[in-house]
């Protein structure tokens, strides 16, 4: 049955020697794996193109429940991007966190509201101006609420702790080791209060920035085992001083 539906790219492999899978989160059927030709012809440069990371797509599909691979008939941008491809430090951002999606969503369920969610965060990436080195840390958070572990913040004070299992803040020492001590409680504290207008507005430094993200892993971590490594990650480390 042919059907039309709006999808991001997450990431393409190879799949033979002349097929790819590109996996693609769409906004009717959730995460779903497609078969394309991206063979060395000059349209299958076009193609590579079209397929890189966080494309937003205009596609008609072939879609059949149950089938491993499915079909496009028919694709096209939904998205000209101005910005994202000639920026390095976005490119990196772009490679970081539709790895991350690639490894949290499995599955092949429709979510409106988070697919109106990726893609506005796209656009917002795309013409960001300032806080650019915070992005990640904002998107990652406001990710978590979709998977039904967003930290509660509502009884913080300065001296808490943060409760990673539980996901809440509190004055008294877990009975676990899953826990921040209140200096690095406070920074999660203050992830709650970013949003994509005021991200040019926390001054971190390098090292406060890449100690926040590694705890935001270690918590995704904990809600959702399988996470992995993430070969992405190393690309952050020199950037945003």
């Amino acid at each position: 049955m042919l059907e039309k539906t709006k999808g991001v790219v997450l990431y393409t492999t190879a799949y033979n020697d002349k097929l790819s899978v590109v996996h693609v989160y769409t906004e009717m059927f959730g995460r779903t794996a497609y078969a394309v030709s991206l063979s060395s012809s000059r349209k299958s440069a076009r193609l590579r193109t079209l397929f890189s990371p966080f494309s937003v797509l205009e596609m008609e599909v072939e879609h059949k429940p149950g089938r491993e691979l499915q079909r496009i008939r028919e694709t096209q941008p939904l998205l000209v991007f101005q910005h994202l491809p000639y920026d390095e430090a976005k490119r990196s951002l772009v490679l970081f966190l539709s790895e991350f999606l690639a490894r949290t969503i499995r599955e092949p369920e429709a979510n409106p509201g988070f697919f109106d969610f990726l893609v506005h965060s796209i656009q917002i990436l795309d013409y960001l101006e300032e806080g650019t080195a915070n992005f990640h840390l904002c998107f990652l958070i406001q990710f978590s609420n979709f998977l039904g572990f967003y930290p509660n913040v509502e009884r913080y004070q300065q001296g808490d702790y943060f409760d990673m299992m539980n996901g809440i803040f509190t004055s008294s020492l877990p009975g676990h080791g899953y826990f921040l001590y209140p200096e690095e409680a406070r920074y999660f504290a203050l992830l709650m209060r970013m949003n994509y207008q005021n991200l040019h507005l926390f001054k971190l430094s390098r090292t406060e920035r890449w100690q926040i993200l590694e705890r935001v892993i270690t918590y995704f971590r904990l809600h959702h085992p399988g996470l992995g490594t993430l070969r992405s990650l190393e690309v952050l480390r020199s950037l945003f001083d």
